[in-house]
C-alpha cells in the first residue's frame, strides 16, 4: 500500500468584479477495493455553499454555488489516499473473452451498448485505416493482446504534446497529427475499440509522479474496457502500459469532454477573459 497527497489548485483572474454561476467539481477519487480515501480538504474563495451528490456514472460531483461577488476565484482541493499495490496484469478473463472477437452475455449488452458507439462517427474511416495498419481483424487474436497492440500503438507512434486549449481532439486529429494530449491519445484508444465492438469509457484523474512519463504528478487521462471477469480495466496509451496503483481515477464518462475537473460560469464585462493557473502535485507520503 502507497499513501499518496494529491493538491490540486485551480485559480482564475478576471481582471475585475463578475458574478459567478454555480460551479461543477470533480476532484474526489473514485473510492474502490484498490483505493481509499484517508482525508480530504476543499477550500474555496470567495463566499459559497458546496452540495455534493453522485451522477449516473457514481462519480462524486461537488457544485458550488457563490454568495458573493469577487475579482478571482481560487479553487484548492487537498485529498490523502490509501492506494493499495497491484498488479495490473493479475486478472483472469473470462473464457468466452478471452480470444476476440467476441460477443458480451445478453445480459450486459443493454448496458453496454452506449460504451460501444463511437462519439466520433464521421472519424470513423480514419480510425478503420489506422486499426488495419495495425493488422486488428485480420485473424482471431488474445483479447489482451489485442488491446495491448493498441496501447502500445499509439503511445509508440504517436508524440505526446502538452495541450492548454480545452476539449479533446477528434480521432481524425490526433492520427493527422500523429500528436495529442493524454486525453487525445485516450479518446483515439476507446474510439478504435468502439469501433470493433469493444465496450469502453473515457478516465480523468491523476497520475502520480514517475521520472519516465511525459506529464508526471498532473491530471491525466486513460481508457477503460470492460473485459467479462475482470470487468472495467484501465489502459493508458500515454505511457503504453496496463493502468497500475500509479493511476488515480477521479470521473469516469462515455464521452472525453463531460469530466473536466472544474467548470463553471460568471457574468462580467466584455473583455472579462479570465488568467487561468493549475497546480498539481501528487507525492509519495
Amino acid at each position: 500500500m502507497q499513501r499518496l497527497r494529491i493538491r490540486h489548485t485551480t485559480e482564475y483572474r478576471f481582471g475585475g468584479i463578475v458574478r459567478l454561476g454555480a460551479h461543477r467539481l470533480l476532484l474526489r477519487p473514485r473510492e474502490g477495493a484498490d483505493l481509499r480515501i484517508e482525508s480530504s480538504r476543499l477550500a474555496i474563495e470567495p463566499a459559497h455553499r458546496v452540495t455534493w451528490h453522485r451522477d449516473v456514472f457514481d462519480n462524486a460531483v461537488a457544485t458550488v454555488e457563490f454568495s458573493e461577488v469577487a475579482a478571482r476565484l481560487v479553487i484548492t482541493s487537498e485529498i490523502v489516499v490509501q492506494h493499495f499495490v497491484e498488479e495490473p496484469l493479475d486478472f483472469v478473463v473470462e473464457e468466452s473473452a478471452v480470444s476476440y472477437p467476441f460477443i458480451y452475455a445478453a445480459e450486459d449488452r443493454l448496458i453496454l451498448a452506449p460504451f460501444q458507439r463511437p462519439v466520433y462517427a464521421d472519424a470513423a474511416p480514419d480510425v478503420r485505416r489506422w486499426l488495419d495498419t495495425l493488422g486488428v481483424g485480420e485473424e482471431r487474436v488474445e483479447t489482451y493482446a489485442l488491446l495491448d497492440r493498441l496501447n502500445r500503438g499509439i503511445h509508440g507512434d504517436f508524440k505526446y504534446a502538452a495541450r492548454e486549449q480545452p476539449g479533446v481532439q477528434s480521432p481524425a486529429e490526433t492520427l493527422a497529427s500523429r500528436t495529442g494530449s493524454c486525453r487525445d491519445f485516450a479518446t483515439l484508444f476507446i474510439e478504435a475499440c468502439r469501433h470493433i465492438g469493444l465496450a469502453s469509457r473515457f478516465v480523468s484523474g491523476y497520475l502520480h509522479q514517475r521520472a519516465s512519463t511525459p506529464a508526471p504528478g498532473a491530471t491525466h487521462a486513460w481508457a477503460e474496457v470492460y473485459l467479462p471477469g475482470p470487468g472495467w480495466k484501465g489502459f493508458d496509451p500515454t505511457t503504453g502500459e496496463v493502468a497500475g496503483s500509479d493511476n488515480i481515477a477521479v470521473a469516469v464518462s462515455r464521452h472525453p469532454q463531460e469530466v473536466p475537473p472544474v467548470a463553471g460560469s460568471f457574468v462580467g464585462l466584455p473583455n472579462q477573459a479570465p488568467a487561468l493557473f493549475v497546480d498539481v502535485q501528487v507525492d509519495s507520503i
